[in-house]
């Protein structure tokens, strides 16, 4: 199973871009969108489904805002959407699908850039989705979690370390909660096949950043720990551009 981690940021703006022609040419077995910014209405759903995939939408109930999606070849036992918290939910961040004994989750975390009040409000989510996910592998131990993380882990995932050391996204209380989260029994896929700097999946549509590759590396396929001896390989597709993160992709034996 080849599973893909994207944050579109606007799903029919990355249409716009081609993300169709690529997700036929690529054709991985489930996708995990994020901000999609649309409601299912507004997607042209078809299309995916004569490429042979069911569309699973949870989306904000603000208009054109965050938003996320599960994109499927083989058919889910079960979709369930939200983490039950109406504060959360109303956001359209967490979307599950079940495939026998292994669960895939499409996350969208929110950002903290945007003030003080929406780091508190990211903090929270943090501690909040962290039980979550405690609680939900107490039925449902073989996870896979993908998605837009907003958090570089260390400085190797982040082009500037020292300048950003006071942003959030690599703020220590940040980075903290991402060595928690691991150490309650996750791999992040990623760096377990891939240890070379200079890798990343975020880029600021700011000071030509992504062509001089001053990026960030945020978006993740965290697999719970039971699940490594199925792991076959990992990776990032910057070349990949309908957006400014990219694909990022985890492939498991059977």
């Amino acid at each position: 199973m080849k599973v893909v981690s994207y944050n579109v940021n606007g799903i029919r703006s990355a249409i716009s871009k081609g993300f169709l022609q690529w997700l036929e040419e690529a054709s991985p077995d489930v996708v995990c969108l994020q901000e999609t910014k649309a409601q299912p209405e507004q997607v042209p759903v078809f299309e995916f489904e004569s490429l042979g995939y069911q569309t699973f939408w949870h989306s904000a109930q603000k208009k054109g805002y965050s938003g996320v999606a599960i994109l499927s070849r083989p058919k889910p036992d079960n979709i369930h959407r939200g983490m039950g918290m109406e504060v959360y939910d109303s956001e359209g961040r967490v979307i599950r699908a079940d495939y026998g004994d292994l669960s895939v989750i499409s996350v969208y975390h929110p950002s903290g850039s945007s003030g003080d009040h929406r780091l508190a409000f990211k903090l929270q989510w943090l501690e909040d989705f962290l039980d979550y996910v405690s609680e939900l592998r107490k039925n449902r131990p073989n996870l896979i979690i993908s998605g837009d993380y907003n958090i570089c882990h260390k400085p190797i995932d982040i082009h500037d370390p020292v300048r950003n050391a006071t942003v959030s996204g690599f703020l220590p209380e940040e980075r903290a909660w991402m060595t928690r989260f691991i150490d309650t029994g996750f791999i992040d896929s990623f760096r377990y096949f891939n240890q070379e700097p200079h890798q990343y999946s975020w880029w600021s549509f700011r000071a030509n950043a992504r062509p001089r590759n001053l990026g960030w590396r945020i978006d993740y396929n965290m697999v719970t720990e039971n699940l490594g001896y199925r792991l076959l390989g990992a990776g990032i597709l910057p070349r990949v551009k309908h957006s400014d993160h990219c694909p990022v992709w985890v492939t498991l034996s059977q």
